[in-house]
């Protein structure tokens, strides 16, 4: 990476106001949590649901966070196919793993293939290349919910490079995040725009990408990584996530590299993730006023946009005068706004 000293040269300031405020939100984590071990295992819990969910529906699965909770519980959901569920099965326990083994992972190239074959071990299609790096051309394709393939985003690079590539990458990441030359936010995002770039692996390293992701932000002191997803924030802005990748992406190699787009997304998707993290340290007030079944609608409201009352009863499977309770007494603390009126009224988190 010789020519990353060159690409942090005309950063504007917008990234580097970022960084300060993910790096103020990440030291008031540090010395603020004080959260139950109940509520971070509650948080881990669903997080691990909606990473894998959402990490897997980035990559055209059709399974909802819904279906990959009845799954992972052992309960059928017949109507998709069997390759979702093996995805969602090879997400979810590699996801838990790093969570709970972080600290004693370490970062290197077998490291990341070994991660690979993890991530694809239940996966039949990828039987013959998990964990080995790709022997053919890959492309990178943008799909609409359906998983539908609109265009196609950009060619990485050839496969008789991949290796030598990767090993590169993965030793100039591990090098500079142990000289702290450069912030290490820098590096990691540095470190996943050119992963992306390469694909080393015929299959799953979009999926990949976002495990390293928490693995190294965790090794890195960012330690609310499992209890906020990083996924489902990407998901949310899914289009975004496509159109800073390849920006940044087509510049990669030219005289005139720029992954300033990329840095500004990612940027920005941890500094939410990091202000959301904060907000849990309010969180547990609030908890201490609910009651276990009162508590389930809360839990549900910051999972979803809005919900009306009946969703929110029946999705939480909460009895409707609980459900009216519930709301009123977050709406008099300010957790959540009413919008609308009449039968057309909605909820939402703030």
């Amino acid at each position: 990476m010789k020519n990353f000293d060159k690409r942090l040269s005309q950063l504007p300031d917008s990234v580097w106001a970022k960084i300060a405020h993910i790096e103020e939100l990440k030291g008031q984590w540090i010395t603020g949590a004080q959260l139950s071990p109940q509520l971070l295992g509650r948080l881990k819990r669903w997080v691990l649901i909606t990473s894998t969910g959402a990490s897997t529906r980035i990559e055209g699965s059709q399974l909802s966070d819904e279906d990959v909770e009845k799954f992972i519980r052992g309960m059928a959901v017949q109507k998709f196919a069997a390759r979702d569920r093996q995805e969602v099965q090879g997400y979810y326990e590699l996801l838990n793993n790093v969570f709970d083994a972080w600290q004693s992972i370490k970062f290197s190239e077998s490291t990341v293939k070994h991660l690979h074959n993890e991530l694809l071990k239940y996966s039949e299609k990828d039987a013959r290349h998990k964990g080995d790096y790709k022997k053919g051309e890959n492309t990178v394709a943008m799909t609409d919910a359906q998983g539908k393939v609109l265009s196609i985003v950009f060619n990485p690079t050839p496969a008789y490079l991949a290796p030598k590539e990767t090993q590169e990458l993965v030793d100039w990441t591990e090098t500079n995040l142990k000289i702290r030359k450069h912030n290490p936010l820098l590096v990691v995002a540095n470190f996943i725009v050119e992963f992306l770039n390469i694909h080393p692996f015929q299959d799953g390293n979009g999926r990949l990408s976002r495990v390293l992701t928490n693995l190294l932000l965790l090794k890195e002191g960012y330690v609310y990584m499992p209890y906020v997803s990083h996924e489902k924030l990407i998901e949310d802005n899914k289009s975004e996530y496509y159109i800073a990748l390849r920006k940044s992406q087509k510049t990669i190699k030219s005289k005139n590299e720029d992954i300033t787009p990329w840095l500004d997304y990612f940027l920005g998707i941890l500094q939410q993730q990091s202000k959301m993290a904060i907000d849990l340290l309010n969180k547990q007030d609030i908890e201490k006023l609910l009651s276990p079944k009162q508590l389930l609608v809360w839990e549900y409201l910051q999972k979803v946009k809005e919900a009306t009352p009946q969703e929110i009863s029946k999705k939480a499977k909460v009895a409707r005068p609980t459900v009216n309770q519930v709301l009123d007494k977050l709406l008099k603390y300010k957790k959540i706004e009413r919008i609308g009126q009449g039968s057309a009224t909605r909820y939402k988190k703030l």
